[in-house]
């Protein structure tokens, strides 16, 4: 069962990310207005808008969240070649209290503690290394860089070192982290242009030669690939990766260490690919246990997919633009609704219940 409504989001043009915080009560969402706005979940179940503020000089691509052990930090990424560093400073409040009764009685804006100017073109994704791994950043850029830096001091955040600068080869579309404990730290991107190298690529943290290496290239991808996420790892011995791109693909990456190789090597498998989406795929995002996978296209759909015991992935779900809900028929493809279009400024919300 779905819980849906639209919310007003007020910005000027289109808005091309939204992201929750940890808890999922914060919502920030950037706009090619060059904008982001900041919401809060008040106590009567309500979306409000608590911040709004010019971040960029151009489209503002990508907004995220950091991890609340760093604070309540975000970072955003834009086509003016910058990534910049933003922390929220709530005013005083002599009555007490904290949280989002602070932050809608006192007041609270967001300052900006960095930019980050080495990218020579458009940044066109953003993302924070998982908490264990500390204040990490990587930003990738249509010049074919992807650029990890670290914040030493987490209490000081207009220090940022440029730690890795690594070649695609190709302009870069997106960037995920392998949010796995047990693995060294593993990065894979996506490419939006033709590549000889592949349009998914998977880099991994050599810790002795302290450099990231190519251990993967993922050729059987032939379009554009707007977007790419790994699961939740949750204990399983491979890694799950979704991507986007002119469909939704999953593949699950199985390491084995040949003690002879300085790299790990991947096993990798492509268990399910769905083409009833009928458009191009822009985003596709986890649950929190990685066992349910969501995409969002051109189509106006949310769609949703799960596998069973036998690692057989189907469609179970799919949102409608106009905030109606069609249960998903068995097996593995969906006829695609009506088309719908975009709208610019409504954000469509939706509680997931029961599964």
């Amino acid at each position: 069962m779905f819980e849906a409504k639209a919310l007003s989001a007020d910005h000027k043009d289109l808005i091309h990310d939204i992201t929750f915080d940890y808890y999922g009560r914060r919502m920030a969402t950037c706009s090619s207005d060059q904008s982001v706005k900041v919401w809060d979940l008040s106590e009567g179940g309500e979306w409000v808008c608590t911040s709004s503020w010019k971040t960029h000089s151009g489209s503002v691509w990508r907004v995220v969240w950091a991890h609340p052990e760093f604070g309540q930090m975000l970072a955003t990424c834009s086509f003016d070649r910058t990534a910049c560093i933003w922390e929220e400073q709530i005013a005083d409040n002599s009555s007490g209290g904290g949280g989002d009764t602070a932050r809608s009685a006192a007041g609270s804006h967001w300052v900006k503690r960095a930019t980050l100017v080495d990218s020579r073109t458009s940044v066109t994704d953003i993302a924070f290394a998982p908490k264990h791994l500390g204040l990490h950043l990587a930003t990738c850029s249509t010049d074919g860089y992807v650029r990890i830096y670290e914040a030493p001091d987490v209490m000081n955040l207009s220090q940022w070192t440029l730690m890795h600068e690594i070649s695609c080869k190709n302009g870069c579309s997106c960037i995920t982290w392998n949010p796995s404990r047990s693995h060294p730290p593993m990065i894979a991107v996506g490419i939006d242009a033709a590549s000889s190298s592949g349009l998914l690529q998977i880099f991994e943290l050599n810790e002795t030669l302290r450099r990231w290496q190519r251990i993967e290239n993922i050729v059987s991808i032939s379009d554009p690939v707007h977007d790419v996420a790994f699961a939740p790892n949750l204990g399983r011995s491979f890694h799950t990766l979704a991507v986007a791109s002119k469909d939704v693909r999953i593949f699950t990456l199985s390491p084995s260490r040949d003690a002879s190789s300085s790299y790990t090597k991947l096993d990798v498998r492509q268990p399910a690919q769905f083409e009833e989406q009928a458009s191009q795929v822009w985003r596709v995002e986890w649950n929190v246990t990685g066992t349910i996978l969501a995409s969002a296209g051109d189509d106006g759909c949310v769609r949703m997919y799960k596998a069973n015991h036998l690692d057989n992935w189907k469609c179970i779900k799919v949102l409608k633009g106009d905030l109606s809900e069609t249960q998903a028929t068995a097996g593995s493809t969906v006829a695609p609704g009506a088309q719908q279009p975009f709208r610019d400024t409504p954000i469509w919300l939706s509680d997931v219940q029961q599964l």
